[in-house]
């Protein structure tokens, strides 16, 4: 885990923000306390502020970060991190706004949840210079996760059986559970795939099509064809109702 142990309230606001965005857990300590025992890296600020540190064990790698670029020390910890042994996988549960889970030898080490256009970009960085990565896909969602399959390019991909990896969410955690399944998904072995050609259902086309209306400025639907590109990804929804007024 990172901790944060900074009184430089600056560069503490910078980093806690840097590793929030990147869905990094993490947890704070303040002058004097004693680190948890599953610390493994520590960012602290330069200018001394490094003595107020209790004894850092030997196996703990500490991280001085620059007042003037402290978002620098956030990705120099997030590295050591993922450099402590074990394959990084990163799970993705697909939908609306998939879940992303990264894995490091297991450990969950980012999550993510993002708009379907923006997985492949969000997987490619995080698993941009990473020896041996492995993506974990669900089979859920099928005309999604094809586009995704078909966005990721290079990278090794197995298609996962996601029936039961959603929890149950208690009182409090409602929109966590395409993060918790993407995490569960990373877990279980899948089959190698390169590509997921996918033929749209009846079903499926009339989703889109609904889809459509609902987004129309004049509650106008889009046809068959138009709704075929946008299920195999060549045309968005807005695209899509931009041919239809032109029609």
């Amino acid at each position: 885990m990172i901790v944060v142990a900074t009184a430089d309230f600056e560069v503490y606001h910078e980093v806690v923000t840097a590793l929030r965005e990147r869905g990094v857990a993490f947890t704070t300590v303040e002058s004097g306390e004693a680190m948890p025992e599953e610390t493994t890296v520590v960012v602290t600020a330069s200018g001394g502020d490094s003595d107020t540190i209790e004894e850092v064990p030997s196996d703990v790698t500490v991280v001085t970060a620059d007042p003037e670029n402290p978002r620098t020390a956030v990705e120099e910890a997030v590295g050591l991190l993922r450099g402590d042994g074990g394959q990084t996988v990163v799970g993705i549960d697909p939908g609306d706004r998939p879940g992303i889970a990264v894995l490091v030898g297991g450990r969950v080490v980012a999550t993510f949840q993002v708009p379907a256009d923006q997985a492949a970009d969000v997987v490619r960085e995080e698993l941009d210079g990473v020896p041996d990565p492995l993506v974990r896909i669900g089979d859920g969602a099928r005309l999604v996760g094809s586009r995704i399959i078909d966005d990721i390019e290079d990278l090794p991909v197995e298609l996962v059986d996601e029936t039961g990896t959603t929890p149950y969410l208690g009182t409090g955690t409602r929109g966590m559970g395409d993060v918790l399944a993407a995490v569960n998904i990373a877990r279980i072995e899948g089959e190698r795939v390169s590509s997921r050609d996918i033929e749209p259902t009846a079903g499926e086309l009339q989703r889109i099509k609904n889809r459509s209306r609902e987004q129309s400025d004049g509650n106008r639907a889009i046809g068959e064809q138009l709704a075929r590109k946008v299920a195999s990804g060549d045309l968005t929804i807005e695209e899509a109702l931009d041919e239809h007024r032109e029609e």
